[in-house]
């Protein structure tokens, strides 16, 4: 069984290097990643995928192995043709998204002929719509530098923050964003830091915003789909996943105890998410 991890790119539509990592054998899958993490993140999903299959972790642009930063004018259009990049360079016909990245993921699927099976884990889709009001302030704290202000606001604009954090005093809540944020950076390791991450957290709320309302769109999916959550999970993602499975035609929905968003990253569940995806993809 080979372990061994590649480094590769592939050339967008516009002329962006998309990083990727490659590594195992067998048909080929694409991991897509959602916001605040590059493609370490998946270092154990995709690890333990790599037993069957040949795993291309892409890297999304503005982060790690993809360096090119967003352009103002950046749509979830050029989100799948990045995707596209990855996939014609390396063949695979399979994809896995978190988050964001099911948003893009599903996106490719409805829009791309060569997609053949798709597995998304907890796409955000909001009832009401994303927060747009909070998406400005978040835009407007990254312009600024305020980097600790911007991660507490990425997570309240989410819907993925910890009840603490949500119900605390802005400027305490600013506070513990700047403490998380020095913490966080003393790490060691191959990852990009939340602070490095941060700005381009913006676009990921816009490809989810440019699919507010159009969620019947992905009736049109005719391929498999396996949808994942799990029970740990903000409700509104849960609902959203349900939602999703009676929408596409073919999809499967299988929610996991005690998991939470994170469920797919090191530390959060990638073991049972790995199972799960193996099994599907294997069919």
């Amino acid at each position: 069984m080979d372990h061994s991890i590649v480094t590769e790119h592939a050339e967008s539509r516009d002329g962006t290097s998309i990083g990727y990592l490659r590594q195992g054998t067998g048909p080929g899958i694409v991991l897509v990643q959602g916001a605040m993490a590059d493609v370490h993140a998946y270092r154990e999903l995709a690890l333990a995928l790599s037993s069957s299959f040949t795993v291309i972790t892409a890297e999304r642009r503005g982060r790690g192995i993809s360096p090119r930063p967003y352009t103002p004018d950046h749509t979830i259009a050029r989100d799948v043709e990045d995707l596209d990049a990855v996939m014609t360079a390396t063949g695979a016909t399979k994809l896995f998204g978190l988050s964001s990245g099911a948003v893009i993921a599903l996106e490719a699927t409805r829009t791309l002929p060569n997609v053949e099976q798709l597995a998304v884990y907890e796409p955000p889709f909001y009832r009401d719509g994303i927060d747009r009001n909070g998406v400005r302030r978040l835009n407007a704290e990254i312009e600024r530098g305020q980097s600790g202000a911007a991660l507490i606001d990425a997570l309240v604009v989410a819907g993925t923050a910890p009840a603490l954090i949500a119900r605390a005093p802005r400027v305490v809540a600013r506070a513990l964003g700047r403490v998380a944020l020095a913490v966080q950076s003393q790490q060691r390791g191959p990852a990009s830091s939340l602070r490095d991450l941060l700005p381009g957290v913006r676009y990921d709320f816009c490809a989810v915003a440019e699919r507010d309302g159009h969620v019947r769109d992905y009736a049109s999916i005719d391929r498999p789909v396996l949808l994942l959550s799990g029970t740990a999970s903000p409700a509104f993602l849960r609902t959203a996943i349900r939602g999703l499975a009676r929408i596409i035609p073919d999809a499967r929905h299988v929610e996991f105890e005690g998991l939470g968003h994170d469920g797919p990253w090191n530390g959060g569940g990638p073991a049972q998410i790995s199972a799960a995806l193996l099994a599907f993809f294997r069919s």
